[in-house]
């Protein structure tokens, strides 16, 4: 078992030794001195170190997927593709036993290969820790899968799994063996490695012995800033190159100038109401229609994301290419008072919503939710929390409150809000019929079948479930002139920032 060290800047040394590094010497006169600073979205109070446990953090998050290296990754149209893992298929004909073919290149920042032993690791670490990260590789019977070589291991799944290879993608940050307690850095095998930091800023420097192309920038800098204005200016005042998730009105406010350029990721903001089906009078599906159909989502999209974004139709992933055409919903007045009546609330309902300003445009959203809701008699008292207690106090709590999603894949959803037993099931969902359909789309290995399967599932959860996707917005992001390649797709995708270009 390796023990690991807990320096991980040690790699300039390790590298010096071992002459692992694979840059050219051109290459690195060529970004010698480039850098790249990012204001990330992030609370220093919350500032972890741990990758697989609680991440509260996008700066963390950030750093993690430039530190690690990850099994999978999704590209701009959420399509699974290969990283430290090159292959991935099933052993057996029903779809619970995969194999799964790692690089034999990549090494650690301490200079260690990296193993199928240091994988099987890491990925028992991130199940154990799942009370803390929504049961991620809930999927994976862990213990009866093992390493079969040293670029080689066989992962067993609990169910028929056809979507192995989504499962392992992202957020499967790759640590040694023998990495326990991660309260302070580990040697990872990302493009870079974490020279210093404290709780608000984090220096990394090229990783010279990645296996990957060399990243076009010698130092990252990544600073957690809670406000997005403050995040804004930063970039406006030249204190930092790339400033995440900023207000639409932040983004027209510089859309004309040339002092920073906008940079919008379509889809990248989703601020759904969610509704405890268990918890009266949710538990009606006619109060929960009435509900979706009260709302003026036009006026939500123009007011919220002012124009940066589409109406929705209650569709938790609508991006996916498996997602069904379904328009978005028109207010029914009428129609939503008539159900309101069948279901017994002639006289009306109140209810308080529960908000935060921890992302731009939520507060706003409920504000105008509840005062669209009044003109069927559904009088809304919003409460706004603040942002360093509401995902604790607030979300899977409360019966009725706004939450933030954004590029989540609809398999990866519903195992975790979905399913009766799920790990984050906010809306009460429980549906055997439609738990029985899951199972099934999960172990179809034809694509497309697969794909129609889902499609309907999807639909049905907008149809008949908690989530009121009133629209989606554009994830915006701001950068000062120069900078180039800023990933824009779902999820994860916007953190592989490591192929960004930076002023010359």
């Amino acid at each position: 078992m390796r023990r690991p060290s807990l320096l991980a800047g040690a790699c300039a040394l390790a590298l010096a030794a071992t002459g692992c590094g694979s840059g050219t010497g051109e290459e690195a006169d060529a970004s010698a001195g480039a850098a790249l600073r990012y204001a990330a979205v992030g609370a220093p109070a919350a500032t972890t170190h741990d990758p697989h446990g609680r991440v509260g953090n996008e700066a963390d998050y950030l750093r993690f997927a430039m530190v690690y290296d990850v099994l999978t990754v999704t590209d701009d149209q959420g399509a699974v593709q290969p990283r430290l893992a090159q292959e991935w298929e099933p052993v057996d004909g029903d779809l619970a036993l995969w194999r799964v073919t790692l690089r034999d290149d990549a090494a650690f920042s301490d200079g260690e290969p990296v193993t199928a032993d240091d994988v099987l690791f890491s990925l028992r670490r991130i199940q154990g820790k799942g009370a803390e990260n929504n049961g991620r590789m809930a999927m994976f019977d862990l213990e009866s899968s093992s390493a079969t070589g040293d670029h080689e291991l066989e992962l067993a799944t609990t169910q028929p799994y056809a979507e192995v290879g989504l499962a392992l993608a992202s957020l499967t940050f790759v640590v040694p063996e023998g990495s326990e307690d991660i309260t302070e850095p580990v040697p990872g095998s990302g493009p870079f490695v974490l020279d210093e930091g404290d709780d608000t800023t984090s220096v990394l420097s090229r990783n010279d012995g990645w296996w990957g192309e060399a990243p076009a920038y010698e130092t990252l800098e990544i600073t957690a800033m809670p406000d997005p204005a403050a995040r804004a200016a930063a970039v406006a005042s030249g204190q930092a190159d790339v400033a995440g998730s900023v207000a639409p009105a932040t983004a027209q406010q510089y859309a004309d100038g040339d002092e920073v350029e906008v940079v919008t990721r379509p889809g990248g903001v989703n601020y759904p109401l969610v509704m405890d089906t268990a918890t009266e009078p949710f538990d009606d599906p006619r109060v929960r229609e009435a509900l979706k159909l009260a709302l003026d989502r036009e006026q939500l999209v123009e007011t919220v994301f002012l124009g940066y974004g589409e109406p929705g139709a209650d569709l938790l992933s609508p991006l996916e290419p498996f997602a069904p055409d379904t328009p978005a919903v028109e207010r029914d007045l009428d129609r939503a008072l008539e159900l309101l009546e069948e279901a017994g609330h002639e006289d009306g309902v109140t209810l308080t919503l529960h908000a935060t300003n921890s992302y731009p445009g939520m507060e706003e959203t409920a504000v105008l939710v509840s005062e669209q809701l009044s003109e069927v008699g559904i009088e809304v008292e919003v409460e706004v929390g603040p942002p360093d207690t509401y995902w604790t106090d607030v979300w899977n709590v409360e019966p009725f409150y706004l939450n933030s999603l954004g590029g989540n894949g609809f398999v990866s959803f519903s195992r975790m809000a979905l399913l009766a037993d799920g790990p984050v099931n906010e809306t009460g969902w429980d549906d055997p019929e439609w738990e029985a359909g899951f199972a099934e789309a999960l172990a179809t290995e034809d694509e497309t079948e697969r794909h129609a399967l889902l499609g309907e599932l999807q639909q049905d959860v907008a149809d008949e479930g908690g989530y009121v996707v009133w629209g989606l917005g554009d994830g915006i992001d701001l950068t000062a002139p120069g900078v180039s390649d800023l990933p824009t797709g779902p999820g994860f995708h916007r953190l592989q920032i490591e192929r960004a270009g930076v002023p010359g």
